[in-house]
């Protein structure tokens, strides 16, 4: 698990060679669409993760679900993999082609389906955007939440179940997906849900396909919840002293009630970076980064409340952000913040990772990591969706130094060992991919892990979607 080179040993030596015939037939079923360029599969075979390039053999762009499911049927019959990629902005090792195969690039099919603005729902194609789908929707009163930072694809949001600045409020994509098109291992084509609220009928096979990561079946479409824009929007920054009195005052606004829409954590190394970065003057101690949605009346009562709050666990520096332009600066620099954080170590690989615990035990956990960083001498930083108990590390490391890597990696290993032992989880966010196979185990116990490995031999017998993602094929 800490030691990357013997991690992708294994999966190299599985690697076949693409068969000349399955190459001949996806030429012949997309012509231009597909190709072995060293450039492009070197593309498709990196993501944002600390892990090396891992190629596919070749990369194919899919129009339609009918091509997809072409597509898919012929890896099928050759038993090739086949990894969907969206906007390749994952972070724990999904996108790359650990035993070579077709990289299924599914950003072509950017189509916006429906729009329905009397059922506030939307049914979009895999490869719209979330800036692209609130873009479309921007004049209809509307707009779609969820938001991870990057601009990724709704079907590989779906995908990774992502969530973001607004979870505390609007929830994640598990919340927010009503029914996907897939197609499933060996080509067919699957509805699962409907544009209805609720449904009792049968299996609910949109769950299980939300967060699956790609290893169960392709999504090609998404149906999504929409909500109308707030009436009035603020956002509020303040300083602490501490972590701990940061996260505090989230705990007791969550505590009275009040509907907070984003809560932002960024500790003193993150603001130092962003304030670099973004050409900011924020206090470089601990900050909080509220937004608010409501009416006007509404608004003003819950950041007079936040204030109070805050103030009265050390809180200074407190400025209000009612302009869209302002708001938009302070939301872009924290959306930057990934790579204003890598500019504090130039030339440094960046080993990210995340948990979520109870927030009644999250300034416990936050700090306990801190402090393993600064024990091993870590250059890092920490921001948290804490309104939801949510938060990210980062680690710059040199890569070509074990001892650096062997220390992020036990303070990542420990972090989620802590989260767990706080009844929370191995990831919020980021998901499993490759890099938190080995915490499932810890976090659900063998026979749940049993379980899951079953499911996915059920609905992918030849092991060709996604292959060493998720869970293990073989028992351990």
């Amino acid at each position: 698990m800490n030691d990357f080179a013997d991690a992708l040993a294994k999966p190299s030596a599985t690697k076949k060679a693409l068969p000349e015939e399955l190459w001949q037939a996806l030429q012949s079923l997309l012509e231009n669409r597909c190709t072995r360029a060293s450039a492009v599969c070197q593309h498709h075979g990196s993501d944002e993760s600390s892990y090396p390039s891992m190629l596919p053999d070749a990369v194919v762009f899919a129009h339609s679900t009918e091509e997809v499911a072409a597509i898919v049927k012929l890896c099928h019959h050759y038993a090739v993999p086949v990894i969907p990629y969206g906007a390749g902005s994952s972070l724990e090792g999904h996108i790359l082609a650990l035993h070579g195969g077709i990289s299924l690039d599914l950003s072509q099919m950017n189509q916006i389906v429906a729009i329905h603005q009397e059922d506030l729902t939307a049914t979009v194609q895999a490869g719209v955007t979330r800036k692209q789908i609130n873009l479309e929707i921007k004049d209809s009163g509307l707009f779609f939440p969820v938001d991870p930072g990057a601009d990724a694809s709704l079907g590989g949001m779906a995908a990774t179940r992502a969530s973001g600045t607004n979870a505390v409020r609007y929830g994640t994509m598990r919340e927010n997906v009503l029914a996907l098109t897939v197609v499933t291992a060996d080509g067919s084509i699957i509805k699962t849900g409907t544009r209805a609220k609720k449904s009792s009928a049968g299996y609910d096979l949109t769950r299980v396909f939300v967060g699956s990561e790609g290893t169960l079946g392709v999504i090609t479409e998404v149906t999504v919840k929409l909500y109308p824009l707030p009436e009035a929007i603020a956002v509020a920054v303040c300083s602490f002293p501490s972590a701990f009195d940061a996260v505090n005052s989230v705990i007791q606004s969550i505590q009275m009630g009040i509907p907070l829409a984003r809560v932002e954590f960024l500790d003193e190394n993150s603001v130092r970076a962003i304030n670099a970065y973004d050409k900011l003057s924020l206090p470089e101690k601990p900050l909080l980064l509220f937004e608010f949605h409501g009416s006007a009346t509404g608004v003003k009562e819950q950041t007079e409340l936040v204030q109070e709050i805050a103030t009265s666990n050390g809180a200074d520096h407190f400025e209000w952000a009612s302009q869209p332009e302002q708001r938009s600066r302070l939301w872009a620099a924290r959306h930057n913040a990934y790579f204003a954080l890598l500019q504090l170590r130039p030339g440094a690989s960046a080993i990210t990772t995340d948990c979520c615990v109870p927030i009644s035990r999250l300034a416990e956990c936050i700090i306990e990591t801190q402090l393993d960083c600064e024990r091993h001498q870590i250059l890092y930083s920490l921001i948290g969706h804490v309104g939801d108990g949510n938060f990210h590390v980062l680690m710059l490391i040199d890569p070509n130094n074990p001892i650096e890597v062997a220390n992020a990696e036990g303070v990542n290993a420990r972090m989620v060992s802590r989260a767990i032992a706080m009844d929370g989880t191995c990831t919020g966010e980021h998901g499993v991919g490759m890099h938190k196979m080995a915490f499932l185990i810890e976090e659900h116990g063998s026979a749940a892990i049993h379980m899951m490995r079953t499911l996915k031999q059920a609905f992918d017998p030849l092991n060709i979607l996604n292959p060493g993602k998720m869970i293990a094929w073989d028992e351990a």
